[in-house]
Formats: C-alpha cells, sequence, structure tokens
C-alpha cells in the first residue's frame, strides 16, 4: 500500500524556519503545522496547503509530497 507524506519538515529546515514562524507566515495554525511535520495528520485541509505553499513559495506540487510504498500489499 502507497502513503502519503508530507516533506514539510524538511522544507521548513532547508529554509531556517521554526514551526512557529511558519504560523505566523502562513496563518495556519502551530498544533496543525507539527502534526504536519510529523506526518501524523491523515487529513490536510487544501487551504492549509494552499497556505503554506504560499507563505514558503512553493509553486510545484512535487516539492510538497512524497508517495511512498510501505512494502505492504493490499491484494
Amino acid at each position: 500500500m502507497r502513503r502519503v507524506r508530507l516533506r514539510l519538515k524538511e522544507i521548513m529546515e532547508q529554509r531556517g524556519l521554526t514551526q512557529i514562524q511558519l504560523s505566523e507566515l502562513s496563518g495556519v495554525r502551530q498544533s496543525a503545522i507539527s502534526e504536519m511535520s510529523r506526518n501524523i495528520r491523515e487529513q490536510i485541509s487544501l487551504i492549509h496547503l494552499a497556505k503554506l505553499a504560499d507563505a514558503l513559495n512553493i509553486d510545484d506540487i512535487n516539492e510538497f509530497l512524497v508517495i511512498e510504498n510501505d512494502g505492504s500489499r493490499s491484494d
């Protein structure tokens, strides 16, 4: 089965941003950013993705998301 992983933690590290700073830039709650950066949030609002992309100046969704195979099969 495949899973979608948000690369938010890596992007914040590359840009030298804390969760609080990104929250202030994007208007997304810090607790939501924390959950997204740890990939424990199962549903992510498109509005949140748009706000984060705007704050991080991301134009390509491939910078944000990775699809991984977790090794299990659902045949």
